[in-house]
């Protein structure tokens, strides 16, 4: 199994997760938002460094899961953490509303289209796991999902953490580093990042009502977000809880947990063997009497 990058949000593997005990904002000593945004250019500079030597080294993939209550700061914090790497190594995915097509599959199909290949890191923006947030939450949308008779609806959950957990530890076998990112937000928090898409006129475009109107359902998705932590947070697929109230704390965080997974895959430029470092030195001769 692959090792985890230290981190106090990191959620315990032993099912125990609680949401009530987890952080939304940052403990008192944390760094201010000036501190965090100038730690952050640094880590940006060794992510794009190791990214490149991830590409050429060519045995290992990232996959990085992001989940959070909207208006969490999934989408800034990619573009934040992520500014400056190499974009031919990294790929951004979001996923919506499945499609007629991907309701014709099971539940993890859509996501597999868009694993990274070794070298790469891929970002999923939401991911399969809406399949035990949002459809657990509405369980009307397990009808278009044309499940057959057998699937037992009691279990189906659980069922579905178990598939989860077997796909994640089949990706850690493969050399996929799996890194799971719930981006805590406090309610209060997130009502007031809806009232500056209101406010805010280059911000409207990011409201919707919809969004609004989940809010009802707060408690009913607090639930299923803490069920589903405690269900997959495990040493081959590490989930952090990260809290999001403070968007330059939050990013920093994130940064310096991925940094630290880098790091610890002691990734090398590869060398070249004894066969071609002689091919390699007629080419230079061949070059240098041109």
């Amino acid at each position: 199994m692959s090792q985890f990058a230290s981190s106090p949000y990191l959620v315990p593997f032993d099912g125990s997760a609680r949401l009530a005990s987890m952080r939304t904002s940052p403990p008192k000593r944390a760094p201010g938002k000036k501190v965090c945004k100038e730690r952050l250019v640094d880590l940006r500079k060794e992510l794009a460094s190791l990214q490149r030597i991830l590409y050429a080294h060519d045995r290992h993939a990232i996959l990085l899961v992001f989940q959070a209550m909207d208006a969490a700061g999934k989408d800034g914090t990619i573009r934040a953490v992520f500014e400056g790497v190499n974009p031919t190594g990294c790929h951004v995915t979001s996923f919506k509303q499945p499609s007629a097509l991907e309701l014709d599959h099971d539940f993890l199909w859509r996501t597999n289209l868009h694993l990274p290949a070794r070298g790469q890191i891929g970002i999923f923006n939401r991911s399969y796991y809406e399949e035990v947030l949002v459809v657990r939450v509405h369980p009307e949308y397990l009808e278009p999902q044309g499940l057959p008779q057998r699937v037992d609806r009691e279990t189906i959950w659980e069922d579905r953490f178990q598939s989860i957990r077997d796909h994640e530890l089949h990706l850690d076998r493969n050399g996929i580093v799996v890194l799971k990112f719930f981006l805590n937000v406090s309610k209060e928090e997130q009502r007031k990042r809806f009232l500056a898409r209101l406010d805010e006129p280059e911000k409207n475009w990011k409201f919707s009502a919809g969004d609004v109107r989940e809010r009802a359902h707060w408690d009913a998705y607090q639930s299923a977000y803490q069920q589903a932590l405690a269900a997959t947070s495990r040493p081959h697929a590490p989930w952090y809880a990260i809290p999001a109230d403070s968007k330059p704390y939050m990013r920093l965080c994130v940064a310096e947990i991925l940094v630290q997974r880098l790091r610890a895959l002691d990734l090398k430029y590869p060398t070249v063997d004894a066969k071609a470092a002689t091919q390699f030195a007629a080419m230079r001769r061949e070059l240098e009497a041109e």
